[in-house]
Parts: structure tokens; sequence; C-alpha cells
């Protein structure tokens, strides 16, 4: 049997699969090159001559923007800029961005906005997943970056320009997070230098926003900044579904219904660590080869609905193995959060019954940062689980941003609050309406941006 968490997350991942069933007719229709086939993502092999974050080359996006996929978004422009970052060893690399642009944009404020990509495949890289019929990956496809795309339109329904970095770089190397967070700020380098063909202000102020494994790439980029990127000029960070401690979750979600992401999570450290590569080969049972490496050739969902409820630690010759193998233990120790201390105002929310990774691993997160000085609004959200609050938690966050971004707010010292449910915070409220009259209409292809009166 299984409980009510779990229950609604299956009732998730039925209605996603309803909703993806729509887009079928339009595979091969004009669908844009998969990253694996598309030059334009390969790695110059002089990028090592270019500073991190320079522009190698742009173009517009082979198809347009589009909602799941399906409804294509009304913008003044998008862009997409191939640019020079590191990876987790600091070898010089180069992956994408996405630009995205408004109509009656405000071309000095940027949300850098990081998806929960959660996945091994390139083929699932949010540049591909935004497009308009972007092909499917495996069962279910790009749909749950596709699905963020509705939250990308509420920022630039307040005429922010919002950039969208596949950080998990050329390779799809999840939770390769010092990647993901070196490759987020220098996507927010190669937008600030790309004012001669977006217009984009060079002294544009930035705010960056991620949720689940979003938030890896956002929490590393906000931790590495003041020696990475010292010169961006960050209004602050929201950070939503925190995964502080890699290990836990693996004990955390096996056998569960999210224990798909156990396998993506090696395989996508394996795309970063050879000798992840080599514990895959050895120590995974000959049975069950062909099944972990699925994970290769397919996105988030289809990993998930391959994986429910299997006992994937089973699958290994010594269950223990991510425990106690060295090598194993400090990759994944390398790759957890709280390396250093923030010095930008974090939002940080998190359900108290997360299902995925544990409350009390962020509530000394938060402790940690700010006993580091850092400036952090803390809210524990009590009706929620983890997919939940990417969507409850959602309107609070980006009533936060726009405290940073649009009124020049800044988060004072830390505060901590448990609530029952963000939805109902005042500020939540106020924004809700809009919200959705501003997604339907944007699904109905309505201009994109801000309605200027006078």
């Amino acid at each position: 049997m299984f409980g009510f968490a779990t229950a609604r997350t299956l009732a998730w991942i039925a209605l996603i699969a309803a909703t993806h069933a729509v887009p079928l007719d339009l595979q091969g229709r004009g669908a844009a090159t998969l990253p694996s086939n598309d030059p334009f993502y390969a790695v110059p092999a002089d990028v090592d001559s270019s500073a991190p974050g320079a522009i190698l080359k742009h173009r517009p996006p082979p198809a347009q923007i589009a909602a799941f996929g399906l409804a294509p978004v009304n913008l003044q422009a998008s862009h997409q800029i191939l640019y020079r970052t590191n990876d987790n060893f600091g070898n010089a690399t180069a992956t994408v961005v996405t630009v995205l642009i408004p109509h009656n944009a405000d071309l000095s404020k940027i949300l850098s906005y990081q998806v929960a990509q959660d996945s091994a495949c390139k083929d699932c890289a949010p540049s591909y997943a935004l497009q308009l019929a972007s092909a499917t990956i495996g069962s279910l496809g790009t749909l749950v970056t596709q699905a963020e795309l509705l939250l990308l339109e509420a920022a630039l329904n307040r005429g922010w320009v919002v950039i969208v970095p596949d950080h998990e770089g050329p390779n799809a190397a999840f939770l390769a997070n010092r990647q993901a967070g070196q490759a987020t700020l220098d996507g927010v380098r190669a937008a600030l230098s790309s004012g001669s063909f977006t217009g984009i202000s060079k002294d544009a102020t930035v705010a960056l926003w991620g949720y689940s494994g979003g938030s890896l790439a956002s929490g590393w980029a906000a931790e590495l900044q003041p020696s990475y990127a010292p010169e961006l000029k960050i209004a602050g960070a929201a950070l939503g579904g925190t995964v502080p401690n890699i290990t836990t979750v693996l004990s955390e979600i096996n056998k569960s219904a999210f224990a798909g992401i156990i396998p993506s999570g090696i395989v996508g450290l394996a795309n970063q660590y050879p000798q992840v590569n080599s514990v895959i080969e050895k120590h995974v049972l000959p049975q069950y080869q062909s099944l972990f490496n699925k994970v290769r050739n397919q996105c988030l969902v289809a990993d998930i609905t391959s994986f429910l409820f299997k006992d994937v630690l089973g699958m290994l010759d010594d269950p223990t193995l991510p425990f106690t193998d060295p090598d194993l233990v400090k990759i994944q120790n390398d790759n957890a959060l709280g390396k250093a201390t923030p010095k930008i105002p974090l939002y940080v929310y998190k359900s108290t019954g997360d299902e995925l990774s544990p409350v009390s691993e962020t509530d000394a997160l938060v402790k940690k940062y700010c006993g580091g000085g850092t400036p952090v609004k803390y809210v524990r959200d009590v009706l929620s689980e983890h997919g939940s609050l990417a969507i409850t938690g959602a309107v609070k966050a980006l009533a936060w941003l726009i405290d940073v971004l649009d009124e020049g707010k800044s988060q004072k010292g830390c505060s901590t609050s448990t609530v029952i449910s963000s939805l109902l915070d005042p500020s939540a409220l106020e924004i809700i309406p809009g919200f959705i009259v501003d997604a339907l209409l944007d699904l109905l292809g309505s201009p994109v941006g801000p309605i200027l009166i006078g």
C-alpha cells in the first residue's frame, strides 16, 4: 500500500501522461533537431582560448518557444547562445543558454531560471525542450521542462528578460553541481554581453530561481558567485525544494515513486566522472544493465515511470556501495551544497513533508548560511510534498523576486516561518488571479509581457 503523498504523485504522473498524449501528431512536423544531432551544440576545439562566459555563437531557436511543446509563446524575441564555461574539474567546455525577451521588456532586469532537467540525457536539455514540437525522448519526453515554462511566463509578464541555461553542460552531467553553478553564472555573463543582438543592458540586475534540481544549480551559483563571478550584480536567489545532501536522497527515494532519479543521478555523475561509469559496468547486476542504461536516452518523467517503486539499490551487487565506496562517497560530498556562504539574499522554500530530501537538512543548511552572514528568508510549508510545492510555492517565490528586482528591496537578516500553505500568504493571494489569467492568455497566443498604458 502507499500513502496520500504517493497517490498524489501518481496522479500528477497520470495527468502529465494524458497531457503529453496531445502533441504526438506534431512529431516529425517541423520538430527542432535533437542536441545530439545539432552542430550548434558542439564544443569548439579551441574553447579554452575564450574566457568563461564568452559568447561563442548565437542564433534564434530553430523552432518557436512553446508551452508543453504545443502552444507557441508570443515573445518579442528569443535567442540561443553557445558560451564558454567550466566543468567540475575547471576544464573549459561550452553549453547553451536560451534568452527569452517579452514584449515591452525591461532590459535592465534578468531572471536566470534553472530548470529541473534531472536527466542524464543531453537531448533533454532545456534549450531543446522549450521549443515547439520538441520530439519525445522515451515516454513522456521533455514535459517537465515544458511545464516549467508556465512559471517563466509569470516572470516574462513582469517585463523581465528570462534566461534558461543548459546547466548540466554538453554531456548532461546531472548532479555535477559545481559545473551547474558555473554554467549558471557564465550564462548570466553571456547574457550581459549580448546587448548587440538582444538589447540587454550590460549593467542589468540579476536574480536566480530554481526548484529541486534547479535549486542545486541556483544554490551552487549563489555559493560560487563571490569567488567565481564577483562582478555580477545579483539581487537575490529563490531556492525551492532544496536538496542539500545527495547521499540522503538515495536512501529516501529507493523503492519509492521517485526511485528513477537514482539511476539518472548515477549515470549523470558518470557523464562527468569516469570512475562512476566503471562502477556501473562492474557492479550493476547483468540482468539490470539494460534497464539501468535506459536513462542515457530518456528524460525525467520516463526515468520515474521506468523505475516506479523499484529497488534500484538492489540492482547493484552490493546495495550499500553508494554509502561505503570511498570514491562514490567523496563524489557525492563534493557535489553537496554548503561548501561556501552566499553573499546575496536568499528565499528558501521547502515542504516539511518532502519525500526526496528531509526538511531537517535544509534547516541545517539555512542555519549554516545564516551563521555565515547570508540574509535568508526561509519558509517551511506544511500542506505540500516535493512535487506539489513546485507549484504552490512558486507564487510566493515570485512575490519575493518582485520585491528584489522591481522594488529594490533587500532581505535583511534571517527569518524562518512554518506556514500551512504558501498559497495563503497575502503576497501570494495578490498575485494568483493575474498569474492564472496571464497563463491562459499566453496559451491562447496573447503577447507575453507587461501591458503599457499611456
